[in-house]
């Protein structure tokens, strides 16, 4: 089986991921992650990174080709803002949440930010870097969730209560 998690910059994708992951015992694969490994690589920083990426579209491409390949042997869940739309989920889920909850979030997880106005402002500069770029590649409207089959608010619901929910949405295709 094969769960993709989509969602905004800091909406809580990887956490949902990695612990729906555990709770089914299947593998974890994180584009973010992947992301974050090819920014080190080259001595950027994300935003820079996703700023690079828009005029280098074998970037994404190679984010995209890792994933699927790291993904082939099945009982996986993705997190990445892409992976519904490349790879044929059995069930994909879209996370939501409020700006100023992704700023905390970010600032929270060590991120350095010199106040958590500028983290807001950056996290919103990546994600217009970001719609902008899988718009002009692929023609993929990130605000689309109608192409997902369950979208949570994170703000609402925890990370406990998410990740029961997406459980058991999965549990019920099992």
């Amino acid at each position: 089986m094969l769960v993709t998690v989509g969602g905004q910059a800091a909406s809580g994708k990887s956490s949902l991921a990695r612990s729906l992951a555990k709770k089914l015992g299947f593998k974890h694969v994180s584009a973010g992650h992947l992301m974050r490994q090819m920014a080190k690589e080259r001595d950027m920083g994300i935003l820079e990174f996703s700023k690079y990426a828009e005029k280098e579209p074998d970037i994404d491409r190679e984010i995209d080709e890792r994933q699927a390949m790291l993904a082939k042997d099945g009982d996986c869940v993705i997190d990445g803002r892409l992976s519904r739309h490349f790879l044929e989920p059995d069930i994909s889920i879209f996370l939501i949440a409020k700006a100023k909850t992704r700023a905390q979030r970010v600032v929270g997880r060590g991120e350095k930010y010199a106040s958590l106005r500028e983290a807001q402002k950056k996290m919103n500069a990546r994600d217009e870097s970001e719609r902008k770029r899988y718009m002009d590649f692929y023609g993929i409207d990130l605000s689309d969730t109608s192409v997902y089959d369950l979208v949570i608010s994170t703000d609402r619901f925890g990370e406990d209560e998410t990740c029961e929910l997406a459980h058991k949405a999965v549990k019920l295709l099992l």
